[in-house]
């Protein structure tokens, strides 16, 4: 989850934030919004939500949405979700006293985010972490695939070699939904090594795989 207009800024006010597909071939989209302080999403209020459909079909990371929140001096939001690539966009409307918290609600949600700051930040990096992870895999993969930037020269055996440790980490972020922030670090930590030894031993024919920090299908605890 995004914060895209924090507490207490001036209205009116437009913010804009760039959001992508996180899977292969993905055609929509969904937009929840939600008001409130904390990192984790159930513990926020929801408002509302629509879905951007008729994305056209490509790689995970490749398309471009662009999602703009106006909050008019009435309380009025207008949230907007455009493609960029189709022109195609859809929007909703949530108007001040629709589905809004209360003085005393908003104190309280304030009240609990406060209460639980040290928490929600560790559950934030744990979800920084994560995409990081995520995103870099993906981008990766969408680059061997493509053959672009440093890439584009490799061997057909060095680039089977980094689309094999890709999928070893896609897949290990998927059997393991819990992993921990530090599981998580490592694993991109190692995702980056291998990329650097095989980029190093295209130029220089020395091989200097480094070692996993386990095999990736094992179990989260197993590290």
């Amino acid at each position: 989850m995004s914060k895209i207009i924090p507490r207490n800024t001036c209205i009116p006010t437009k913010k804009t934030q760039v959001f992508t597909t996180t899977t292969d071939n993905q055609t929509t989209v969904a937009i929840q919004v939600y008001e409130g302080e904390r990192p984790i999403v159930k513990e926020n209020h929801f408002l509302g939500r629509f879905d951007l459909a008729g994305i056209p079909p490509a790689p995970n990371g490749i398309p471009t949405i662009e999602v703009t929140f106006e909050l008019d001096i009435n309380g009025i939001l207008t949230i907007t979700a455009k493609d960029t690539g189709t022109g195609n966009q859809k929007k909703i409307i949530i108007n001040s006293n629709q589905s809004h918290l209360s003085q005393k609600e908003i104190n309280k949600m304030i009240a609990d985010a406060e209460r639980f700051s040290d928490q929600d930040k560790k559950v934030q990096e744990r979800i920084e972490a994560k995409n990081d992870l995520e995103s870099y895999a993906y981008i990766l993969k969408t680059k061997l695939a493509n053959k672009k930037n440093l890439f584009e020269n490799l061997s057909s055996e060095d680039a089977m070699t980094i689309k094999k440790y890709i999928e070893e980490q896609i897949t290990w972020l998927e059997l393991n939904p819990d992993a921990t922030t530090s599981q998580l670090k490592i694993h991109k930590s190692y995702l980056e090594d291998i990329v650097t030894s095989v980029m190093d031993k295209a130029e220089t024919g020395s091989d200097g795989l480094h070692q996993p920090p386990r095999s990736s299908h094992q179990n989260k605890n197993d590290l």
